[in-house]
């Protein structure tokens, strides 16, 4: 629904969010208490060694770039002024305000 009203920086940093939230829900699901991060893929790292699952290393191998760029709209949507737009949302780019 943001994207159809063209509220990307809001689709992003929500879709940063749920990801965040579901790996912090997989790691207590496993029984452990999670960090205090809002890094995804530092959540994913911890969830990939728990698991032992080679799956999620790939994964955060493969999409190094795209964790990134969502790590980045949680940190730029508390501090930094940035417009996320239909052309430019799949990279994570975007222009200052």
């Amino acid at each position: 629904m943001q994207m159809d009203k063209g509220f990307y920086d809001l689709a992003v940093l929500s879709l940063e969010q749920s990801l965040q939230l579901y790996l912090k829900a997989s790691l207590l699901k496993l029984g452990v208490d999670y960090p205090r991060t809002h890094s995804v893929r530092k959540l994913l790292e911890l969830l990939g060694e728990l698991a032992e699952s080679e799956e999620v290393r790939e994964l955060l191998s493969k999409y190094a770039v795209e964790l990134g760029a969502l790590e980045d709209a949680h940190i730029t949507s508390r501090y930094i002024p940035r417009e996320y737009t239909p052309r430019r949302r799949r990279q994570g780019s975007s222009k200052r305000l």
